[in-house]
């Protein structure tokens, strides 16, 4: 660190960390662009008939590869809440595992959950994860430590409703209440998310303030954030 004039960080809690090595480092909270690598959004219809889901289902999402630390388990035990068994929801976890996949698979059986659980564990190419995001009504990340997470990134290019727990910078992303929701690190708090979000119908609400939100996250900010802290450095 002490090689470097000048420090982005994607996280506030990153930039703390700097801090506490160089108090006075030239430091600069720039949250990660949005990702718009994944082609532009097609229809939920389209989306789900693209990867065989019934159209009138309720669909949560979570992408990308599998790790202890992501939180996969936390949310199957939630979704064993009796409230949301009682909703035709489903889970589609999409992504390789780079975990132990039977302890997941053994808990999904203990949990009763093999009609609420869709699992695509294969490699997602490029062209294709567009389908598993636009077939959501959300996307959820229930992650046990993150500085930043790039998946939050890929939902709002989607313009998708998310919901993460309240670990390293991911509340400055999503903001609670507005774009989605921040939950403790516990089934109970990310089941009662998402009985809230159909309950009381917030798919439109949240899809709206994405729109609106994901401006803060345009690579015309990220270059002009870099530019300001080159000129503070020069």
């Amino acid at each position: 660190l002490n090689s470097c004039d000048g420090y982005v960080a994607m996280s506030k809690s990153v930039m703390e960390e700097v801090k506490s090595f160089i108090p006075d480092a030239s430091a600069i909270f720039l949250p990660h662009p949005i990702y718009n690598i994944f082609g532009e959004a097609v229809s939920k219809a389209d989306a789900r008939k693209k990867i065989s889901l019934d159209v009138g289902q309720k669909v949560i999402l979570f992408f990308g590869f599998i790790r202890a630390y992501k939180g996969l388990d936390l949310l199957l035990e939630a979704m064993s809440d009796e409230r949301l068994k009682q909703l035709d929801l489903k889970l589609i976890v999409a992504g390789e595992f780079y975990d132990n996949q039977k302890l997941y698979s053994d808990l999904v059986d203990k949990l009763n959950l093999k009609d609420k659980v869709i699992f695509h564990s294969s490699y997602i190419p490029k062209e294709e994860v567009k389908y598993y995001f636009c077939a959501s009504d959300m996307v959820v990340q229930p992650y046990r430590s993150a500085t930043q997470s790039g998946i939050t990134q890929i939902a709002y290019h989607f313009e998708k409703p998310m919901l993460v727990t309240r670990v390293g910078g991911l509340p400055e992303i999503v903001h609670d209440g507005l774009v989605g929701y921040v939950t403790g690190i516990d089934p109970g708090s990310i089941s009662e998310a998402i009985h809230n979000f159909y309950t009381f119908n917030k798919e439109e609400e949240f899809t709206r303030n994405v729109k609106s939100e994901k401006e803060r996250f345009t690579w015309k900010a990220f270059i002009e954030g870099i530019t300001k802290l080159y000129e503070k450095i020069k």
